[in-house]
């Protein structure tokens, strides 16, 4: 079965553009043209992937991942003409998977999508009936379980919401509760890449989930060894 991008481009060349590339792909498209039609369409129907500019009329591209976070854990790669590091940073930070810049290379782009789909598929919630969660299907720290085979957590019996690579950052360190991993160890194994290409995009990510976590308790998870990394705190 094809997967499903939705496509959330005000420029209406681009916006085709994209469409014509996926679908030959073999991938299924929807389009929207503002934020805020892509916030209804996301309401309304079920989607594999978003790819999805910042510059957007209605609501910005930045104002929608932030909602979109919220209530759905599909990758989102950002498509943007936004080049600086700190705009890549501040992105990744508020929950987007990837990044790329415009002009964008065909090849690059597609490769991406079957990333960021073969990561999210690998890690997702599974398709059939509704099962109850075992011991062995999931990891335990105190109050906070992961269910790696669903992609769901929860603290203290609330559910949380996290990007695919803040659950994979989480199931990474609480698979080794006594470890400490480095910016880089951590990159290689959540990112599957030898070398840690944006080393800001580690720490960013360790505080969203920090931030995710504070909301609902105050004890410390993750401990900050200087010098050397992060691990989990028992």
């Amino acid at each position: 079965m094809a997967s499903r991008i939705l496509i959330i481009e005000d420029d209406n060349d681009i916006n085709r553009l994209l469409q014509r590339i996926l679908e030959k792909a073999g991938y299924e498209t929807e389009t929207a043209f503002s934020g805020t039609e892509g916030k209804l369409l996301l309401s309304l129907k079920t989607f594999d992937l978003v790819l999805m500019d910042l510059m957007l009329p209605g609501m910005s591209g930045e104002e929608l991942l932030m909602q979109l976070r919220h209530n759905h854990n599909i990758p989102v790669i950002v498509l943007s003409a936004k080049e600086s590091l700190e705009d890549k940073v501040k992105v990744l930070g508020l929950g987007a998977d990837d990044y790329m810049t415009k002009p964008f290379e065909k090849p690059e782009l597609l490769a991406r999508i079957q990333a960021q789909l073969r990561r999210s598929q690998t890690y997702s919630k599974s398709s059939g009936p509704e099962r109850k969660n075992t011991q062995e299907d999931k990891l335990v720290c105190r109050g906070l379980t992961l269910f790696p085979e669903y992609l769901s957590a929860t603290l203290n019996g609330t559910e949380l919401t996290f990007t695919t690579y803040e659950f994979r950052i989480l199931q990474v360190m609480m698979t080794h509760p006594q470890k400490v991993f480095s910016k880089e160890s951590l990159y290689q194994a959540v990112w599957n890449e030898d070398s840690c290409i944006e080393d800001n995009s580690i720490s960013v990510h360790i505080s969203n989930i920090r931030k995710k976590l504070s909301q609902v308790s105050d004890e410390e998870f993750i401990k900050t060894v200087w010098g050397l990394g992060y691990k989990i705190s028992n």
